[in-house]
């Protein structure tokens, strides 16, 4: 289970700033949220930190958790602002509840952060291509573009089709599956849009079709 914010860590959040998400605070401080993956050290001086795509939603939870009114009669469980987003790569169980219009508004706000990512980290400011994060979270990375741009995500139930991103012997590309031909040649469309390379291939064994992808450089 991840544990919960600190009150100094959701001030931080809170505080960043709203456009670039960018954070003001101790060494210690920001060293913990960079531990947490809520948020990175600018590369290039003066080193700043700024918020991740987890940090970003961590900030809407957070906010929206303060907007909404609580019931006095019922304890109410601890904001979700531990950055629990996680794209869905396909085959994983998923909650009835996490479904529908609040899991949309989750999945957009993550891809926005991650193009303020791109435009941060990028030497040229660039979000038509992926960054250093993505290419170290090839899985989460695709998995997040692809649930982005609509598509469905395989279920865990036998039968219930929908993409399936998985890793690969290469240390710089991922697999992903799809039910038919068309599905997967949109999967492609979509990851090739997102700054991707990405092909068709056939799995000599099984004869199965498959895109193998990987994050553009330039």
């Amino acid at each position: 289970m991840t544990r919960p914010l600190t009150a100094a860590q959701r001030r931080l959040i809170e505080a960043a700033d709203p456009g670039t998400g960018r954070l003001k605070g101790t060494e210690a401080q920001l060293t913990a949220l960079v531990k947490r993956g809520l948020a990175f050290r600018h590369p290039r001086p003066p080193h700043d930190h700024f918020l991740t795509p987890a940090g970003h939603r961590a900030r809407e939870a957070q906010a929206q958790a303060e907007a909404e009114p609580s019931e006095p009669s019922e304890p109410q469980a601890p904001a979700s602002t531990g950055g629990v987003f996680a794209a869905r790569a396909g085959g994983e169980p998923v909650p009835p509840a996490a479904e529908g219009p609040a899991r949309t508004r989750e999945v957009r706000s993550a891809w926005q952060g991650m193009l303020e990512l791109r435009r941060m980290t990028n030497p040229d400011a660039s979000t038509d291509r992926p960054c250093a994060w993505e290419r170290t979270h090839l899985v989460q990375a695709a998995a997040l573009a692809l649930e982005a741009a609509g598509h469905r995500p395989a279920g865990a139930a036998e039968g219930e089709d929908g993409y399936r991103v998985r890793e690969t012997p290469q240390p710089d590309a991922v697999a992903v599956h799809a039910p038919d031909a068309p599905t997967l040649r949109a999967c492609a469309e979509t990851l090739e849009a997102s700054g991707w390379q990405a092909g068709e291939y056939t799995e000599p064994r099984t004869r199965r079709r498959y895109v193998l992808a990987s994050p553009r450089r330039v």
